[in-house]
Order: C-alpha cells, then sequence, then structure tokens
C-alpha cells in the first residue's frame, strides 16, 4: 500500500481546491493545449 505523507495530500486537496484548477485538469485530460490555449479557456 502507497502511504502519503500528510503535507502532500494537504497540498494536493489544497491545488485541487480551486474550480480553475479543476478544470484545468480535466480540459487537459481531453485534449492537448498550449498555455496560451489554456488562457483563453480560463480567466487565467
Amino acid at each position: 500500500m502507497v502511504q502519503y505523507s500528510p503535507p502532500l495530500l494537504d497540498s494536493t486537496f489544497a491545488a485541487l481546491s480551486d474550480p480553475t484548477r479543476r478544470g484545468i485538469l480535466e480540459y487537459l485530460g481531453r485534449t492537448d493545449a498550449s498555455i496560451s490555449d489554456l488562457a483563453a479557456n480560463f480567466d487565467i
């Protein structure tokens, strides 16, 4: 079984709590995108 340290889990879940970051991950799961593509599709 893989063991993760609490600080690593905390930072991972903190990053995933942001809706824009989750949207970017979902978008990149469907297609390749450049930084310019991401900026055009998200308010960043």
